[in-house]
């Protein structure tokens, strides 16, 4: 697997708390805790993440 190119959420905040970071794959969305990126992430689907980004909207 090569380097994913993490980013952090629009709607984390700047104080350091509650971040989520996602990487983006032609396949899965990788998703982890900014806090603690070693940690193991875990990876969805692009249509698993396109529901649970427009539910999360409130679509």
């Amino acid at each position: 697997m090569t380097e994913l190119a993490w980013f952090k959420s629009s709607y984390s905040g700047t104080q350091g708390d509650d971040c989520v970071e996602v990487a983006v794959t032609e396949q899965v969305i990788h998703v982890r805790d900014s806090k603690d990126v070693t940690r193991p992430h875990f990876t969805i689907r692009r249509d698993g993440w396109s529901r649970f980004v427009g539910f999360a909207a409130g679509a």
